[in-house]
């Protein structure tokens, strides 16, 4: 962490509040002091919340409206009030900050996700402290990430970052439920996320934020796998960012586990599947093992209803995920020609566009 010069750091929610929901100005202004730190010698982009609390003050809404329009309204109205925290606590030190508003859609459509990043790289080329967060004014569930963790994640990996910090209001992940187990111990590092680590982490949600342990967990894995450590630590502690920038063993450390390419963790991470292709264990062990495409003699089955170049997930006998990719053919086609020989594809369709029904290319194992 000591040697990042690119760094992502995600403010979450609880981070910028008080107990009951309301912007805590006193504590913001000791993250921007820890943010202006981190930002010298060093090119910083901010992943934040926060919009919504701040709509949700500034309305006097006693709690986090439930309804998609009342969350709109209140991202409306609190967007310019967090940008203006910003703008006056960069402007402390004559930094220029900039608003990026996404949604999934900048992400998971290549042109757009490719403009995002050269616009992002092109504010860092100038010194330009990028401020994201979510489109929430205009996003609905089809276009949203779900919450921060996963856009700081996403966002780490478009600018090729070289650590990821997550702020939020826990100290770290620990080996069970501090509120309710006296025994819980944090966790100093974490090797790799396995479905025990994701059990540890749980499910919770807090009244003003929408991420949980869970969510946070699930980030810090997609970072590792892009080679890009992460730590998870509480942003309630002053100092505490500069610290893990210090290379101080303070929260949670999750370490890289080997780079995807950048295409592979755009399949991977960016895109929502349309559909899935069930596929027999032959298959499977040529795709995880042999690094190989899928071929139609290897898919036993389709879901879905998606088109030629869709992102579809594909399945084990046991009904397991374990990888993503681009569909050569759309959902009818490879009805018609699953389970067959390559050679009989133009027989059984008329043509052939290629002999696989996910070439290697296009595919990323999860």
């Amino acid at each position: 962490m000591r040697g990042a010069r690119r760094v992502v750091v995600k403010i979450g929610t609880n981070a910028l509040t008080s107990a009951t929901g309301r912007f805590n100005r006193a504590h913001f202004d000791a993250l921007g002091q820890d943010l202006l730190w981190a930002a010298g010698g060093r090119e910083l982009v901010v992943v934040s919340s926060g919009a919504i609390a701040l709509g949700m003050e500034r309305l006097g809404l006693p709690a986090r409206p439930r309804d998609i329009p009342g969350k709109q309204a209140c991202a409306a109205v609190g967007q310019s009030r967090l940008m203006q925290a910003y703008e006056e606590a960069f402007g402390h030190a004559a930094r220029t900050v900039a608003q990026v508003l996404l949604t999934h859609e900048d992400v998971q459509e290549r042109r757009r996700y490719l403009n995002v990043k050269h616009t992002l790289e092109r504010l860092l080329a100038a010194s330009v402290v990028p401020v994201i967060n979510e489109n929430d004014t205009v996003s609905v569930d089809e276009l949203k990430f779900g919450d921060n963790d996963t856009l700081a994640s996403l966002v780490a990996g478009v600018v090729e970052a070289d650590a990821l910090v997550l702020l939020s209001d826990v100290e770290g992940l620990y080996t069970a439920d501090p509120r309710k187990d006296a025994e819980a111990r944090l966790m100093p590092a974490v090797p790799r996320v396995t479905a025990d680590v994701l059990a540890l982490a749980g499910d919770a949600t807090s009244a003003v934020g929408t991420g949980g342990m869970a969510s946070k967990v699930r980030a810090a894995a997609r970072a590792a796998e892009l080679g890009i450590p992460c730590v998870i630590t509480s942003g309630a502690v002053p100092g505490r960012l500069r610290g893990v920038l210090e290379g101080e063993a303070v929260g949670t450390l999750f370490e890289p586990a080997g780079r995807r390419s950048a295409r592979t963790a755009w399949i991977a991470h960016a895109l929502r599947p349309r559909g899935r292709l069930a596929v027999d264990a032959g298959a499977k062990e040529a795709i995880v093992t042999g690094k190989r495409s899928l071929l139609p003699s290897g898919v036993t089955g389709v879901e879905g209803d998606f088109g030629r170049g869709d992102p579809v997930d594909l399945t084990d006998t046991a009904g397991t995920v374990f990888a993503r990719g681009l569909s050569t053919y759309d959902a009818n086609e490879l009805r018609r020609i699953a389970g067959r020989r390559s050679a009989d594809i133009e027989a059984v369709l008329g043509y052939r566009y290629l002999d696989e029904a996910v070439h290697r290319d296009d595919l990323a194992v999860l």
